[in-house]
């Protein structure tokens, strides 16, 4: 039976980090790690290039969802404007994780996200059909996203099967996109949640365990706090990302010879975004995602897999836009 290592367990670098996951309902933290496991137990690099699309096109607020027109007509209780009203924001993320362990008790890992979004949004003030002339807009980037360093240490056991996780995500990504508002004659900033990254520098912190239930099956525990060390200054002022906490457990099947399925549970939790440039309103919340997926080895050193993210639980803070599922497809190779 193939048993976990720390290579592939112990990452948790697959979603691109960054302004795209700086608000609840962007998605919850998905660990392609789990899925990809069994290419080595000895010392050495591995490679994952790891591809997700996810497009937000749903409104809620709270646990539950809300028209356009609807949500128009609500006031936003932290500026006494009314709500604004976002009409989708597609992603689509390629990332690269680099990783060297040592084989004996540490590793370390780089992730590098490249972003490519969309947005759309009939901005506040307006009838939920039309966008508000002066602050409705749409807007494209694409580009680097925030990078993220981890190191982990796995020595506390014979086993090796906990380790602790520190790291940094680094302010890579551009902070300072703009676009033009609906009348065509308007400068816009383009939010700070939609910018490619934070403009912060965030302490990362984790925990994971993974075991053996029986011959065929096999668990995984892990538990991921983020924190931003600062503010950036965006055009609009000061902005600090929202403290979040990510938490997955995930099992594993080795029953047939060609394919592993994999299924995981992914919560995560944000808080409200802070600064003057904060929406202090529409950003944070808890969502629960259920997670299936298959991993493929094409070679003993070489894996395919894929993942589907299904929302079981989302509740949001004042409106946001949230995706229905999320998608990833990626490989992973062993050196």
């Amino acid at each position: 039976m193939k048993k976990f290592t720390p290579l592939t367990l112990a990452l948790v670098l697959a979603l691109p980090s960054g302004a795209a996951f700086a608000c609840a309902s962007c998605g919850c933290t998905l660990n392609s790690d789990f899925g990809t496991q069994g290419l080595s137990t000895a010392s050495g690099w591995s490679l994952d290039v790891r591809y997700d699309t996810l497009n937000q096109n749903q409104l809620r607020t709270g646990t539950g969802t809300i028209s356009a027109t609807d949500a128009a007509n609500v006031i936003n209780p932290t500026s006494g404007d009314p709500a604004e009203v976002e009409k989708f924001t597609n992603n689509r993320y390629l990332t690269t994780t680099l990783d060297y362990n040592n084989g004996t008790s540490w590793g370390v890992s780089i992730a590098v996200p490249y972003i490519d979004r969309s947005h759309s949004t009939l901005g506040v003030g307006g009838d939920g059909i039309n966008p508000d002339p002066s602050s409705g807009y749409d807007s494209s980037a694409s580009g680097v996203g925030d990078v993220r360093v981890m190191g982990r240490y796995y020595g506390f056991s014979v086993g090796k099967n906990f380790g602790i996780q520190l790291g940094l995500k680094l302010p890579t990504g551009k902070t300072n996109q703009t676009s033009m508002a609906a009348d065509g004659t308007t400068p816009v900033d383009v939010d700070p949640g939609l910018q490619l990254g934070t403009g912060t520098t965030d302490a990362i912190i984790g925990a994971y365990y993974f075991d053996n239930l029986n011959q065929n099956w096999d668990y995984y525990l892990q538990g991921q706090f983020q924190s931003a060390l600062n503010s950036s200054n965006m055009a609009a002022g000061s902005y600090r990302p929202g403290d979040s906490i990510n938490l997955t457990g995930g099992l594993r099947y080795h029953g047939f010879e060609s394919f592993t399925p994999t299924m995981q549970l992914n919560v995560r939790h944000v808080n409200t975004d802070s600064g003057d440039a904060a929406d202090t309103y529409a950003t944070g919340g808890t969502l629960a995602y259920f997670t299936p997926g298959v991993i493929v080895p094409l070679t003993s050193t070489l894996s395919v897999y894929s993942n589907l993210q299904i929302p079981v639980y989302q509740n949001v803070n004042g409106i946001q836009l949230a995706p229905k599922t999320i998608f990833s497809i990626g490989a992973r190779v062993a050196f």
